[in-house]
């Protein structure tokens, strides 16, 4: 063999095995890099907080008033939750009449009134709506009383004035009849009926704001009537 031939063999040896031990660095050196991204990634894990799932809010749900279900029970068969009903609003229906007509109607004008919601109920367009609606259907009342009947006698401002009250529940009745319209009616469903503002709110349709108002100017007026807190004149 030529010494060129074995001068090439050899070089091939030598670059086989530079070869092999640049492969085993290269190997060497990508375990190395996995080792350390996977310690790396260890760390990482064990320094984060456990993964949570953000919270997910349940749907806001709307509780229907009672009335509401009431009249949905009525006109789906059940009539005899209208008892409930009756119970409920009556006395605001007693104290929305009382406080414009005579003393003596007001109970048989209750029971006709709530017959009549019980026969039109079906037209009643919103179920939430059945103490504004049952209200002004006791207004409509009262001004149909007044002008079929020619014998009621109207309590008036000039009556109250010459029958200085005594104080008695009928007298304070009289009183607040004669007071202006816009406060007569609140008035009698919170002294007389014994409902309280929120109530009153509640059931009649009105703002809570109004029926504030009502009972503040309403009752400056009736105290002036009944004398007490007016300041004499020399």
């Amino acid at each position: 063999m030529s010494d060129k031939r074995k001068r090439q063999i050899s070089l091939g040896q030598n670059a086989v095995a530079l070869l092999y031990t640049a492969t085993d660095r290269s190997n060497n050196f990508q375990e190395g890099a996995g080792m350390l991204e996977a310690e790396a990634t260890a760390d990482m894990l064990l320094m984060t907080q456990p993964f949570k799932a953000p919270p997910i809010s349940a749907p806001e749900i709307v509780e229907e008033p009672v009335a509401a279900q009431l009249v949905k029970a009525v006109l789906a068969g059940q009539r005899e939750r209208f008892s409930a009903l009756y119970e409920m609003y009556s006395p605001m229906v007693h104290g929305i009449l009382l406080a414009r007509v005579p003393r003596g109607e007001v109970d048989d004008l209750v029971q006709d009134i709530f017959l009549h919601a019980l026969r039109k109920l079906h037209t009643l367009r919103d179920a939430a709506a059945f103490g504004p609606w049952i209200a002004m259907i006791a207004r409509n009342r009262a001004m149909d009383f007044y002008r079929s009947s020619r014998e009621t006698v109207e309590v008036t401002e000039q009556m109250a004035v010459d029958k200085p009250p005594s104080g008695t529940a009928k007298e304070i009745l009289a009183l607040i009849r004669s007071l202006p319209e816009a406060y007569r009616e609140t008035l009698v469903l919170r002294f007389v009926e014994g409902m309280t503002g929120p109530e009153i709110a509640a059931r009649t349709g009105l703002t809570p704001a109004s029926v504030r108002v009502n009972l503040h100017r309403g009752t400056k007026l009736l105290r002036q009537k009944m004398g007490v807190g007016a300041v004499a004149r020399p």
